[in-house]
């Protein structure tokens, strides 16, 4: 089977298409068939030392995959060889087939695609957890969500949506902010057109921003900070931009607002029950229709390294999934 080597923290190109053989099966083990890859903004970062953890070398980059099951080990009894499936995990996805224990293959609904499967994961579930258990945003509020076209930007917007919040989506460009306001965004504001903050405030007048979801730091950051309302909670997802703000404290106490780091890894692991209720309730919104991953590419997995690229480089809209 083939998989993705990282050998050295280096630059994308110097990531390695090898292949290796088949595992073995073990005892509580199953054998996954992977059909959809999920490619996420941090796994550019991790490959090349520039992400908060850096793995033993070489690994295999990739927390996210999902596909068919090949094989079961002994005992395994609660799946069956040709169940669909979804696995997350630390590192390791990018490859045909994983081999994984028994506890960590999550059945998904027949009627899911492998592909959004994977983005239910990571991209909604970093979402889902920022807004309910961080922000815990309640109906009737206004969402900020910067990053709007990006997979846990769309994410954001839904999940805000199926909770009840006005959402207004920030983006780069008008293709971007279409496919927000098809997903549900209330507002849109394009980045990329004069003062960011000039066009908050045109929206949420002297009230401000109840909730900012923000994976982009940088100077959206600086002038989102400054519209921010009385009891508000400002989301720390990540830092897309490249820079990492400073912020200036007295903001906090004039204004009456908290900031809030998110980072969905720690959670699953910390709260594994909440986690899991969590994943239920999106499970059980892309049955409703309330959440619909959008899938904007997909490469094959010889092409891994155009695909982080396009990732990194913000070239994207949505969701990209290697498919092996």
């Amino acid at each position: 089977m083939k998989l993705v080597r990282c050998s050295a923290f280096a630059p994308l190109d110097q990531l390695e298409i090898v292949d290796v053989p088949d595992p073995e099966v073990k005892k509580n083990q199953v054998l996954i068939r992977n059909t959809a890859i999920g490619v996420n903004y941090p796994d550019g970062l991790l490959v090349q030392g520039l992400y908060q953890m850096k793995p033993p070398l070489p690994f295999t980059p990739g927390i996210e995959a999902a596909g068919v099951i090949e094989a079961i080990g002994e005992g395994v009894e609660h799946l069956q060889v040709g169940d669909k499936v979804a696995v997350l995990m630390p590192i390791g996805g990018y490859a045909e087939k994983l081999l994984v224990h028994k506890s960590m293959a999550q059945p998904i609904p027949e009627n899911m695609s492998t592909a959004d499967a994977t983005a239910l994961l990571c991209a909604y579930g970093t979402a889902h957890h920022a807004l309910k258990q961080r922000a815990n945003i309640q109906a009737g509020e206004t969402l900020l969500v910067l990053g709007a076209g990006g997979s846990t930007g769309i994410a954001a917007v839904e999940i805000g949506k199926a909770m009840g919040a006005t959402v207004i989506a920030v983006a780069s460009s008008e293709e971007k902010l279409n496919i927000a306001k098809a997903h549900g965004a209330d507002h849109g504001i394009n980045s990329s057109e004069g003062e960011l903050g000039d066009h908050i405030k045109a929206l949420v007048k002297n009230k401000g921003v109840d909730v900012v979801f923000d994976p982009i730091g940088g100077d959206a950051f600086d002038q989102s900070i400054r519209r921010m309302a009385w009891n508000g909670r400002y989301l720390v997802i990540g830092f897309a931009s490249g820079r990492i703000p400073e912020f200036a404290v007295n903001l906090a106490l004039v204004k009456g607002f908290s900031l809030m780091g998110v980072f969905w890894g720690t959670f699953a692991q910390k709260q594994p029950q909440d986690y899991l209720q969590n994943q239920q309730e999106l499970f059980a919104w892309y049955e409703q229709g309330k959440v619909k991953p959008h899938i904007s590419q997909t490469y094959a997995l010889d092409d891994v390294h155009t695909a982080l690229s396009d990732v990194l480089n913000r070239k994207v809209v949505g969701k990209v999934v290697l498919v092996p």
